[in-house]
């Protein structure tokens, strides 16, 4: 299993998750991981420990994305550990659902300034790890982009930005070597959505029922996609907003 060797790799929002089992498949393909974390440090070591007792390596870094002086140290301490970066996993994110007469700045700009101005600041960033040999950048979206749930028009609106940036960014990086691309995970049961009441709920039964595959996702799911992207077996795929969702026609 070496379809990333020799790579390090950078996820964001990998303390659990699906940003953990991406961090956890990446090493499994034999790419060098940076876990980074915001709060969240005995997860992030954890994730650390199952990559290193497989014979992997990684490191954690604490860093919030959505400040500039974190991220700059992020790809600092990642430079100093590695020397060099090939991928960027933009998985840090929060959702947060509510009726539009309880909307509020606070919630507006903490959804905006992670999911969207987060993953810009970190692509900056990733541009000058990634020199003249180019790099490989995965943004992790959602079907919430394409089909907004009710309550849910600011976190919809932050995926369908991010999704904007990616195809934008996929033309300006023209001649770079520099490809880009969206995943877009449909239901997937996690840490948070088993904390959200989600799992196990109506509202879940009704989603299931929606999606042809008959099941909800798991963040395995989304991490082999992943490494799909993040492999030259998807060397001519840039700039694409790629489902992963067992086909989700209703939420």
């Amino acid at each position: 299993m070496d379809k990333l060797k020799n790579k390090t790799a950078i996820v964001t929002g990998a303390s659990k998750g699906i940003g953990a089992s991406i961090a956890q498949y990446f090493a499994a393909e034999g790419a060098k991981v940076v876990v980074n974390y915001a709060s969240s440090k005995e997860d992030a070591d954890k994730v650390v420990k199952s990559i290193t007792e497989k014979g992997g390596t990684a490191i954690s870094v604490q860093a919030d994305v959505s400040k500039a002086a974190d991220v700059v140290r992020l790809f600092e301490e990642t430079k100093n550990a590695f020397g060099h970066l090939d991928i960027l996993v933009n998985n840090a994110g929060i959702y947060q659902y509510a009726p539009i007469e309880e909307l509020n700045e606070e919630s507006f700009h903490q959804q905006f300034n992670i999911n969207v101005l987060g993953s810009l600041l970190t692509i900056k960033e990733a541009l000058k790890l990634f020199g003249d040999k180019g790099g490989n950048i995965i943004n992790v979206s959602s079907e919430a982009s394409k089909m907004p749930l009710p309550t849910g028009s600011i976190y919809s609106a932050t995926k369908a930005a991010l999704d904007s940036i990616t195809i934008s960014l996929s033309k300006e990086f023209s001649g770079r070597n520099i490809r880009i691309n969206s995943i877009l995970p449909g239901v997937v049961e996690t840490e948070g959505s088993h904390s959200a009441g989600f799992i196990g709920s109506e509202a879940e039964t009704k989603f299931v029922a929606n999606t042809p595959l008959s099941r909800t996702g798991q963040p395995e799911d989304i991490a082999k996609a992943a490494v799909f992207l993040a492999s030259d077996d998807s060397g001519w795929i840039n700039g694409e907003k790629i489902s992963v969702s067992g086909g989700i026609y209703g939420f």
